[in-house]
């Protein structure tokens, strides 16, 4: 947990910087790369998922090392084919939970996050999923386990696999010559991201694009064929907390309003998106429209400029106060930690719902208050010992928290942003 939040102190900033040299380079190329909101939604989408990670709120269900010990039956040194091995395994492995995640109704919500936004940038690679508690597909690494690859060896290459699985999350590269034959390129991972009829569910692998062509769901982008990004069915939120849990919401209501109880059972583990027949004739849902694809509206908030510039305020003080816990998670009681983490989930909460003009957002925001300082009076006075660190620190914390409560009163009462349609383009 200490190491992982380590490493996440030198990768954020890399991210982030990594961000905003796309959007440089996009001004550049006269190309619009973000819109404001939907990154600060998918920036507050990755400060959820790595708060989870940091803290270990998942349960796994067998893990590596357990079959490593039963499974084995080569030794291999560790040497740099060891290496190789484990990155293939991994990214072999992580082929097969990718396609489960978009085929398996259940499963599809631990991936919706990622692709929920109707922009693909660099930004939109860090919508990752807070809602994956369980690790229930550690038998895919088998293969690994059979040939003895270390635990340790995994752990290292893991995180090198996913931090890999950035960059191609970009309209601004063309396709790369003879690379598109080898690896996952962005011209690979646009028709990924895509909901026109002819690339969904498409190109799931990671590093390696061998393995789509290998298993049949390879398609290359077309010339005449603009990828329209998003999900079939608008998920219409900045939230990421709705958007991780907006999905099984409705399998779950599905499963109670059918009458059958075949159907109760099997919706879970059905093809992504299938709903019982008498479910769907009482209860519509809003019709995927893929023949004018090309024109479908985008969600967004119509705002003035000053509560788009307080967001962005709200994103650096949450990603602040992040960043302070996992430099000083090593000392903290897991308990507090676990406080810690609650209050940074109801501060994205909060000013998220805030840019959808929803009530939450000032419900949350009180709450957030009110949680604050009690956190200030649990620790004897001081926000984590922070004053050792920041004079005044703990003051500057408690302004914070009042002045984020004063201004979600203004914005929501006296200058509600109001949601509108973008047109698709």
């Amino acid at each position: 947990m200490e190491e992982y939040a380590q490493i996440l102190n030198y990768a954020i900033p890399f991210f982030v910087l990594l961000i905003l040299i796309e959007e440089f380079a996009g001004r550049i190329m006269h190309f619009k790369v973000n819109r404001i909101f939907d990154t600060i939604s998918s920036l507050s989408s990755g400060i959820t998922n790595v708060i989870k990670d940091v803290l270990g709120l998942s349960i796994v269900i067998i893990s590596y090392g357990w079959l490593v010990s039963k499974l084995a039956v080569f030794h291999i040194e560790a040497t740099w084919l060891l290496y190789v091995l484990a990155f293939i395994g991994i990214d072999f492995s992580g082929y097969w939970v990718h396609r489960w995640c978009h085929e398996v109704n259940v499963f599809w919500n631990r991936h919706i996050i990622h692709h929920s936004s109707e922009e693909f940038n660099l930004a939109c690679a860090l919508r990752q999923s807070a809602s994956e508690i369980f690790a229930i597909f550690t038998f895919t690494y088998i293969p690994m386990a059979i040939l003895g690859i270390p635990v340790k060896v995994v752990a290292i290459v893991a995180p090198i696999q996913l931090f890999a699985q950035f960059w191609y999350h970009t309209r601004l590269i063309d396709k790369m010559g003879w690379l598109e034959y080898i690896i996952v390129t962005p011209s690979h991972h646009r028709v990924h991201h895509a909901i026109n009829p002819i690339y969904l569910d498409k190109n799931y692998a990671q590093i390696f694009i061998i393995w789509d062509k290998l298993f049949g769901t390879f398609q290359p982008e077309l010339e005449n064929e603009k990828p329209v990004y998003g999900v079939t069915k608008a998920v219409k939120t900045w939230n990421p907390w709705i958007i991780n849990y907006q999905h099984i919401w409705g399998i779950i209501k599905d499963a109670w309003r059918t009458s059958s109880w075949r159907d109760k059972l099997r919706i879970w583990f059905m093809p992504t998106g299938w709903r019982p027949d008498d479910v769907k004739e009482k209860y519509p849902s809003e019709a995927y429209d893929s023949s004018n694809i090309q024109y479908r509206p985008k969600y967004e908030t119509e705002a003035p400029m000053s509560f788009k510039l307080w967001s962005v305020a709200q994103l650096i003080c949450t990603l602040s106060l992040m960043i302070y816990l996992f430099n000083n998670i090593g000392w903290i009681l897991f308990d507090l930690t676990l406080s810690y983490g609650l209050f940074l989930f109801i501060t994205v909460f909060a000013y998220t719902s805030l840019m959808d003009g929803n009530i939450m957002g000032l419900i949350a925001e009180i709450v957030k208050f009110v949680f604050g300082f009690l956190l200030i009076y649990i620790n004897g006075g001081t926000w984590f010992e922070i004053d050792n660190l920041i004079p005044y620190g703990t003051w500057i914390v408690e302004g914070y928290l009042l002045l984020s409560l004063i201004v979600t009163m203004y914005y929501f009462f006296a200058n509600r942003p109001r949601i509108v349609e973008l047109k698709g383009v």
